[in-house]
């Protein structure tokens, strides 16, 4: 299994967020931080923010922040919200499943007992178990700035 590119972004900036506690930030400084496109992450920070992930905040001064306690975010929350439908296979989706082995197949129950597996994984982990070592990932953050920016 594969999570897009806009799972991972929305991770990162929960986790730059998470990083940055007493401060409203701007898309442009998660951006920056990990040497991506601000358009991939406004989609994110608005979708996180609809369901209350963040706080987005308009205007001049405006950005955003937690809307929850890294305590209160799981990993596997967030994942099925960027990713949607988890299809891992055609026949999960009754509606456009073409294979005559639906009902009495193995693998699609194999498969199903693995997405299961792997979201209860990751709903075991929330914000504050990825930012319990904030100094190392600041230190990484910084570094990285400095080497990209100069």
């Amino acid at each position: 299994m594969r999570l897009t590119a806009y799972t991972n972004y929305a991770l990162r900036t929960l986790v730059y967020c998470a990083l940055h506690p007493d401060e409203t930030v701007r898309v442009e400084d998660v951006a920056r931080a990990y040497g991506i496109s601000k358009a991939h992450l406004l989609k994110a920070a608005r979708q996180l923010g609809q369901h209350g992930f963040l706080e987005n905040i308009r205007g001049r001064t405006g950005g955003i922040r937690l809307g929850m306690t890294p305590e209160e975010i799981r990993v596997g929350d967030v994942v099925r919200i960027t990713e949607g439908d988890l299809e891992l296979v055609e026949c999960f989706n009754s509606e456009t499943n073409s294979c005559p082995l639906i009902g009495v197949c193995r693998l699609s129950a194999l498969f199903r007992r693995g997405l299961d597996a792997f979201l209860a994984e990751l709903d075991k982990v929330t914000l504050a178990d990825l930012t319990g070592n904030a100094p190392v990932l600041l230190d990484r953050l910084e570094s990285f700035a400095a080497h990209t920016d100069g």
